[in-house]
């Protein structure tokens, strides 16, 4: 486990904080190390001599925020401070007055504030809970209306610390300096608009104290590079074959929407899956063959509306003898005999669009909660709705956890920070992805990479919500590289496929 890895609630990151200063290390001796890194930070980044404007709220953020001034000033940078509170706490008020006895200019008003080059926002740390209102509110909107270079220390003051929503308003940073750990509120949809480039100042947490609070490992992660590799089928042994490296069921497509099996096929082609075979309706084999000539297209009887009407597989083979089953891009609604029959089986199997859509009219708990054999869904947000309409969505998080919980199966709730839980509450957040991916067809991409990842590790000792994760991690780096190169306009979902093995060869 690293840090990067580790999410951590509010009352997560003051019980970590609690011990660490129960432990002896004095507050202040703590804020000082914390407060030069950031001065480091910002050095780093911005020029010296310009000028500096520093936003002291009450607490201990505040304090942060001021012995940042004070280093900045001593650096070499034209500061002044906007403290427009009347009661601070003991050390963040010692601070602003050692601020004061330096000569840096001080105003609470914030008509009376000079032009600056960039700002430092300490106003508001983590555990904010009630809604920023009144003069302070005015003071944020104002300052984002200046549109000058924001930096906030923790994370942008206004933003709850677990659910990233906006109490009241907030301040809309282009860079956050997360302390010591990472807050859930950074990885919900919900910030990023507010939060900008983050990274994460390591201040040397013990991680027997990360362990103490959080276990080990976390319940709540972030997918990293390091963990993705870490169930990538890399290296593959010198004496494997074909047949050890997993056989993939892809059960997707229509007449309407043939270009969803071709996306899926493609996807599970770049994971290096050993056997591929795709059932689809007998009219679009053709088209299938000339895209994926390597895969065994299964032609099926379908429907007058051009959907599958019953699997057809060769020589009466039964579905126990694949490694695992992905199923629904493209089948219309009116597959769903072919949906129960796969849900039925005892085969690993994803279910994705329209298999999503099909098991919400079935009834998604109970359906599932037959199943014996690991179930992954991957609903977006309105399938997510659809599938489990009593789940309280406001805390993306919570409601991943709820149904997984509730399903028994892992849960892959699509966005632009995708999240993953298995049953037992244990969540992967993938921390970066690019609005290049809010295309049609990159959804059916990642069900074929992701079940080709999973037939060739199917036998292995590795937990099913890792490999998920490293699907989706791999997906959307994919993207991310697609879009450096031809904008976020150009990644269609064809076009993402040839960029999957990009990815791999860049590692």
């Amino acid at each position: 486990m690293t840090k990067e890895q580790v999410i951590v609630t509010a009352a997560q990151m003051r019980d970590i904080e609690g011990r660490i200063f129960a432990a002896g290390m004095p507050v202040a001796a703590l804020m000082e190390k914390v407060a030069r890194l950031i001065s480091d930070r910002l050095q780093a980044i911005i020029p010296q001599g310009q000028r500096v404007g520093i936003l002291v709220g009450p607490g201990h953020n505040g304090g942060d925020a001021l012995v940042v001034a004070r280093e900045l000033h001593f650096r070499g940078y034209q500061v002044w401070i906007y403290q427009p509170f009347s009661k601070l706490k003991e050390l963040t008020s010692q601070h602003f007055q050692y601020a004061q006895s330096l000569g840096i200019p001080v105003y609470q008003e914030i008509e009376e504030l000079p032009s600056c080059d960039f700002l430092v926002d300490g106003l508001f740390g983590f555990g904010l809970e009630r809604e920023i209102t009144d003069s302070i509110a005015l003071a944020i909107n104002h300052f984002n209306e200046w549109n000058q270079p924001i930096f906030s220390i923790d994370l942008p003051s206004g933003l709850h610390t677990d659910t990233g929503a906006v109490l009241g308003t907030a301040i809309r940073a282009n860079h956050t300096f997360c302390l010591g750990l990472w807050k859930q509120g950074l990885l919900q949809e919900q910030a990023l608009e507010y939060i900008g480039k983050a990274e994460l100042i390591d201040f040397d947490i013990p991680l027997a104290d990360i362990h103490d609070v959080l276990g080990n490992p976390p319940k709540i992660n972030r997918i990293t590079k390091t963990t993705a590799l870490a169930t990538l089928p890399l290296p593959r042994s010198p004496v494997t074959h074909k047949y050890k490296s997993g056989h993939l069921l892809l059960i997707c497509g229509s007449r309407r929407y043939a270009g969803g099996a071709i996306l899926t096929g493609l996807g599970a082609r770049a994971s290096g899956v050993g056997m591929l075979s795709i059932a689809v309706p007998e009219s679009i084999k053709p088209l299938l063959v000339s895209h994926l000539p390597e895969a065994l297209i299964i032609d099926c009887p379908e429907t007058e509306t051009g959907a599958i009407s019953h699997l057809q597989l060769p020589g009466k083979t039964p579905l126990s003898s694949f490694t695992v089953i992905a199923c629904g891009p493209g089948l219309t609604k009116d597959a769903t005999p072919i949906v129960e029959q796969v849900i039925n089986s005892e085969v690993p199997l994803i279910l994705d669009a329209d298999a999503l859509n099909i098991l919400a009219q079935l009834g998604t708990i109970s359906t599932l909660q037959k199943r014996k054999t690991t179930t992954v869904l991957t609903p977006h947000t309105g399938e997510f709705h659809r599938l489990f309409p009593d789940i309280d969505f406001k805390d993306r998080v919570k409601a991943v956890q709820t149904a997984a919980s509730q399903t028994g199966a892992v849960v892959l709730l699509k966005g632009a920070r995708t999240a993953i839980s298995n049953p037992q509450g244990v969540v992967w957040i993938n921390p970066e992805s690019t609005p290049a991916l809010a295309r049609g067809g990159s959804g059916d991409v990642l069900s074929g990479l992701m079940g080709g990842l999973l037939a060739q590790v199917a036998n292995k000792q590795v937990n099913i919500e890792d490999v998920v994760a490293t699907a989706a991690w791999w997906h959307s780096q994919a993207g991310i590289l697609a879009a450096e190169e031809r904008t976020e306009l150009g990644v269609d979902a064809f076009t993402l496929t040839q960029y999957l093995m990009k990815v791999v060869i860049a590692i």
